[in-house]
This record gives C-alpha cells, structure tokens and sequence, in this order.
C-alpha cells in the first residue's frame, strides 16, 4: 500500500510539472492548453522515455512560422495547433516541451539529426524514403490549397486557371512536391507549366501574394482554412486528384536512434483515447482533416 501510494504521489508531481510547464515556448510563458485540458502524467510513458529527456525534463520541438500549426509573436512566444499537442503531449508524459524556431523542414530535420532538436510535428508528408532515417506518426491529411487575394487580376477561379502563373510555396515542403504535380498536369492538358517562386515560410508565401510577387500562394488545406477565418480578401482553390493532388499523411517526426517514436506513437493514441485529439482539432476548425487513429510509420509498406 505504501508503495502504491508513493506512486501516486510522484505521479501526482509530475503531472503538476507537466500542466505548469508543458507548452513553454520560445520567447518564455506557460500558456498550457488553449482548450484549457490538463491531463495526468502517464507514468508507464514517462518511464519509457530516453534517459536523456527524462534527465532534461524536456522536448526540444523545432518549428518554423506556418500558421496554423504555428504562430509566433513578436515576443517569440508559439501558439496554434503545434503549440496545444505539445502541451498535451508533455503533460501525458510529464516533461516540459520548448519550440526553437528554425528556417524551414531542412533546418528541422538536419537539426534533429545533429540532436539540436528532438521532434519536428509537420507540417510534413510521411515518406518511405525519410521513415529510412525518422520515425513518423500521422495525426492528420490534407490536401493542397492554393490561397489568392479576393481581388486578384490573374483571373483564378478554378485550379486549372493556376497553369503559367507565379505560385509561392515553402521550400522542400509537401506543397512544393503538389505543385510540382499541378504543373505536369498543366502541361499534360497543352497549358503552361506553373512558375513556383520558393521561401521559407508560409507567411513569406503570403505576403509575396499580396505584393504582386506571386499570384497564389500554396499550402495545405488546413492551412488555408486558418488564413481565411483570420484573414478577410482571400479565397482558395483545392487541387484534386485529376491535377496530381494526393491526400497527404501529416506526421510528427522524431530520429530513429532517440528511441523516442514508439512512445510519441502510444502518447499520442492516449489524447485519441481521452478525447483531447478531438477538442483540439475541433478548436481549430479542422475535423474535416482529422484521422481516426494515430499511424506509425504509415509510409513503410508493413
């Protein structure tokens, strides 16, 4: 009895750590959930943790600016999507977690492997080829989308009307390979090849719409719904499977060799589990995009 009652006692600890200081970003605050959630440490999930987190206390995410997934202050400070799974990701596990800011999916993956970082939570496309080196969990699809002013002269009504004009997209991302799609389309159907005019993050995409440097800009769905609820004077286009589009598995990325994915992979079945997954996506507007369980490795032919 004393033990167990010592267990609970430490886990109680741990869970108040984790609700007072999971989802301290950059730039310093403990916001904690936005949905308010505060979840008990998982104690069999805090012990499986590399001995180093758990030496630490904490997970170091990169992120890059891609609203919704990520906003950040002028103050440094992270919230949106990214910002609420890590929260509850580190109060299940008892740890705190961090967001470094980095410039773009290049960054965050080298940066992981050099163990800069330790997770990288999208958004990013699942492959076969990267699962060679990271471990993925997908926690979302999407398909792309192509955001353009409501008073935009290129005459864009449809996806096609995209074909010769000027489309942002964030460099190596997921997009970048769905333009590159758009654009064989383009061509296949006797139309101009589209022109991709690359930067590094998705703000960058979009003010380049907006100073006349780019027609559209391309991101995910998800993303696209976020800028047209915040943002009035834009529509989006979606591309479909006829133009290349495919239905995008959106995974958090983690190396190998940390051993830190099976236990992503069981935390995260635990917030489908007690229904936080749902609050979350719902929150932002998203179940359209929700999936109905985690996957690990879904790119790797099993």
């Amino acid at each position: 009895m004393r033990s167990s009652l010592r267990r609970r006692s430490r886990s109680a600890i741990l869970a108040a750590a984790a609700f007072g200081l999971a989802g301290c970003t950059v730039g310093g605050g403990s916001p904690g959930l936005a949905t308010g959630t505060n979840l008990p440490v998982v104690q069999s999930l805090h012990d499986a943790l590399p001995q180093a987190v758990k030496d630490s206390g904490e997970l170091r995410f990169a992120g890059d600016s891609h609203p919704p997934y990520r906003t950040i202050a002028p103050d440094g400070t992270v919230t949106g999507i990214d910002a609420d799974f890590q929260a509850a990701l580190g109060q299940v596990l008892g740890v705190r977690t961090r967001t470094i800011v980095v410039a773009g999916l290049p960054a965050a993956l080298q940066g992981m492997q050099a163990n800069r970082y330790d997770a990288f939570n999208g958004p990013v496309k699942a492959t076969a080829e990267r699962e060679k080196q990271f471990d993925t969990i997908t926690w979302m699809t999407t398909r792309t989308a192509y955001v353009f002013p409501t008073d935009s002269t290129a005459g864009i009504g449809r996806v096609e009307d995209l074909c010769g004009k000027r489309i942002a997209v964030v460099t190596a991302s997921v997009v970048e390979e769905q333009l590159n799609k758009l654009s064989r389309f383009c061509t296949d159907t006797k139309r101009k090849a589209t022109q991709a005019v690359g930067l590094d993050d998705t703000n960058a995409t979009l003010l380049a719409t907006r100073s006349g440097r780019a027609d559209a800009a391309g991101m995910t769905e998800a993303a696209a719904i976020d800028v047209i609820q915040r943002q009035g004077g834009n529509k989006y286009v979606t591309q479909t499977e006829a133009q290349g589009a495919t239905k995008d598995d959106l995974a958090l990325y983690v190396t190998k060799s940390s051993g830190l994915g099976p236990v992503l992979q069981k935390a995260f079945e635990e917030l489908f589990e007690n229904g936080t997954y749902v609050g979350i996506m719902s929150r932002w507007g998203l179940n359209q995009v929700a999936v109905p369980k985690p996957v690990f490795n879904a790119a790797t032919p099993r």
